[in-house]
């Protein structure tokens, strides 16, 4: 699996994942650092929704904007797409860095297995103290 994070996460997340799953023959990158997107860091929501579409790699995202979920482009390039996408909660922004990352470390496993028991599209919120994530309507 392959994770993607926008530009409303901060790149040190992708690193971290990147490092913790890349051990498991998964990959995260941040969109600071996706040179496949000819914008790079200036892509649009809807071109690197595009983009991940396209990859015959499997893809999910993680953001800490849902307001994915109220534009209906986005939200239509996103059905579309077929994506795994996982919003963090509100409260995540508000918490240390280093807390940050620990929540979506400790969160992995399931979404991985998300992933894995449910077809694309679907979206999911990274909640901070709840145990289990929370499904979104898409």
């Amino acid at each position: 699996m392959n994770v993607f994070f926008d530009n409303c996460t901060a790149p040190v997340l992708a690193s971290t994942l990147n490092g913790f799953i890349s051990h498991y023959g998964h990959s995260a990158i941040h969109i600071c650092n996706m040179t496949a997107l000819p914008k790079g860091r200036s892509s649009t929501d809807l071109e690197w929704i595009e983009h991940l579409r396209s990859d015959p790699k499997p893809w999910m995202f993680i953001s800490a904007d849902a307001r994915v979920l109220r534009n209906p482009a986005e939200r239509a390039a996103l059905r579309s797409a077929g994506l795994h996408g996982f919003i963090t909660a509100k409260g995540f922004q508000k918490m240390p860095m280093e807390q940050r990352a620990a929540v979506i470390l400790r969160r992995w496993p399931d979404m991985l297995k998300i992933t894995d028991i449910l077809s694309a599209p679907t979206m999911h919120e990274i909640p901070v103290t709840s145990p289990k994530l929370k499904s979104l309507p898409l």
